[in-house]
């Protein structure tokens, strides 16, 4: 299974063959790259599935680099993209920009300057990757805590710090209230006073959070993030997950790839 894929599209067979034999000499099979002769069959290509990075030519017959893109775009697909072309078109470049193109490479491209501009774009795909995934779990009520935990007191800050580090173990109020040497009872009421949330709550949504990521982010079994996100059984992980989330984990998981 590759990580990433890559996909080369020039109307010149010799330059996008030589491209793809650069690319997979240095991937070392790590990553799948695929070409195609014309923008159609780019945009057939990435209708079918995900391209991380996209090497393309700007002058094409029947089809620009530049239009291809804007059709590309228009479909929802937002890889990383990487302009080639014969002769400097700058005049391009405001368009480009917008369409996210991350480098521009002059022909002849020596192999150097090919993978300096592809392991650029990758870094570039892995951090809109990221951000892409904090956007779809982020939860508003633990944005507003994280607001909240910056003027709480320092007791609360250590409870945060130690609930945020140890999600995947059991947490119990006495065993906080113990470490930050507090009564649990006053914790309890110190803790809702300053956070606007009970300690369970808190537990929950961030557990719920971590899930969500992981969901998102790797293929691991819902029983595996079950026991990442600090519970014991997949089954009450799914009943708690559904409670929150209106569907199961993997519905979730399916919804949102």
């Amino acid at each position: 299974m590759y990580s990433k894929t890559i996909l080369i599209v020039d109307d010149e067979p010799r330059t996008r063959q030589g491209l793809k034999k650069v690319l997979d000499q240095w991937c070392e099979g790590k990553y799948q790259v695929i070409m195609a002769e014309n923008g159609e069959e780019a945009i057939h290509i990435v209708g079918r599935q995900q391209i991380h990075v996209l090497l393309t030519d700007i002058r094409m017959p029947e089809m620009t680099g530049l239009a291809m893109l804007q059709q590309i775009r228009s479909q929802g697909q937002t890889p990383v993209v990487i302009l080639i072309s014969a002769y400097s078109e700058f005049a391009y470049a405001q368009e480009a920009i917008r369409l996210g193109v991350v480098n521009y490479l002059l022909k002849p491209i020596s192999k150097s300057d090919l993978i300096d501009a592809v392991e650029n774009a990758l870094g570039v795909e892995a951090k809109q990757t990221r951000a892409t995934i904090i956007e779809k779990v982020v939860d508003d009520k633990l944005l507003q805590v994280n607001e909240k935990s910056q003027t709480a007191g320092e007791r609360i800050r250590e409870a945060i710090h130690y609930i945020d580090t140890h999600l995947q173990e059991e947490l119990t109020l006495k065993e906080l209230a113990d470490y930050i040497h507090l009564n649990p009872s006053y914790l309890s009421v110190l803790f809702k006073e300053q956070m606007e949330l009970t300690f369970s709550e808190y537990v929950t949504r961030q557990r719920m959070q971590r899930a969500k990521e992981l969901l998102i982010s790797t293929s691991l079994p819902i029983s595996d993030i079950a026991e990442q996100s600090g519970y014991r059984t997949a089954k009450y992980f799914i009943k708690i997950f559904k409670e929150l989330e209106g569907i199961t984990p993997s519905t979730y998981r399916k919804s949102v790839r």
